[in-house]
């Protein structure tokens, strides 16, 4: 199991008579993408918030490096070196861009924020927070408010903010979400850059996203894995062209 970072046994979860996750098997390996598709419903939200530490799974292992997290706080698990971006934007509007990662690297190292204004000064915090915008191309922006950036600038911003944290896997939880078509595809050619340096869990709608970038993917439906695959085998698998993609999808998708 050394080419597996992540680790998901018999994980379940349900909230009164709603099965959320459902026996639920799962794997992803060093330096790859691995998609988990499904329609509403299907328990993605949940699943991943098992993985982070939101929700305590009411059995199963999460292995994570080598480590069993299914006990730990969602900053422990970050400390291991498991970051998330969320559905909805969670950036700080009123801070520039530079300010928002530089939260992020004293987060990640414990450091007081009641020393802010020195911080937003201090070259050993400032030159890493400069590089990390550098490398998921917002440079240029560093100075921009967080607000004042476009909808997809944000959700960068909020990936550089996961990078700050020194990650050796993320979860990506919708990174395409509001986007229009411009935007989905530089995200997608942002993420791109990414493969193979990280390790990404990634939950998605758009499946043109999807299957431009995964390796392998995984179709939940009901909490339960129905297939797990390259994105040709989930294209051609007939259980899931009914339960979830759809003939026609499918078909504009080949």
């Amino acid at each position: 199991m050394s080419d597996v970072i992540l680790q998901v046994r018999d994980l379940n979860k349900s909230f009164g008579g709603v099965v959320a996750t459902d026996h639920l098997d799962f794997d992803v390996q060093f330096g790859e993408i691995h998609a988990v598709i499904g329609p509403n419903g299907a328990g993605k939200t949940t699943f991943v918030a098992q993985l982070a530490g939101m929700l305590s799974p009411d059995s199963g292992e999460i292995i994570f490096a080598g480590t069993e997290i299914g006990s730990m706080s969602a900053p422990e698990r970050s400390h291991l070196g498991l970051a998330r971006s969320f559905q909805i934007t969670s950036v700080f509007p009123a801070f520039s861009a530079l300010e928002n990662v530089i939260l992020a690297i004293q987060a990640h190292a414990g450091h007081s924020f009641r020393f802010w204004k020195p911080a937003s000064t201090d070259v050993d915090l400032v030159k890493p927070a400069r590089e990390i915008l550098e490398q998921v191309g917002l440079g240029q922006r560093s100075l921009s408010l967080a607000g004042n950036l476009a909808h997809g600038e944000q959700r960068q911003l909020e990936i550089a903010m996961a990078l700050a944290t020194e990650p050796k896997m993320l979860l990506l939880d919708e990174p395409t979400a509001g986007m229009g078509a411009e935007e989905s595809e530089n995200m997608r050619q942002f993420l791109r850059r990414l493969k193979g340096e990280y390790s990404m869990l990634l939950i998605e709608h758009d499946m043109d996203t999807v299957f431009s970038l995964a390796d392998r993917v995984t179709v939940l439906v009901y909490g339960r894995a129905i297939a797990t695959g390259s994105p040709d085998e989930i294209r051609n698998n007939s259980e899931v062209r009914a339960a979830y993609l759809g003939e026609d999808e499918v078909q504009t998708d080949a």
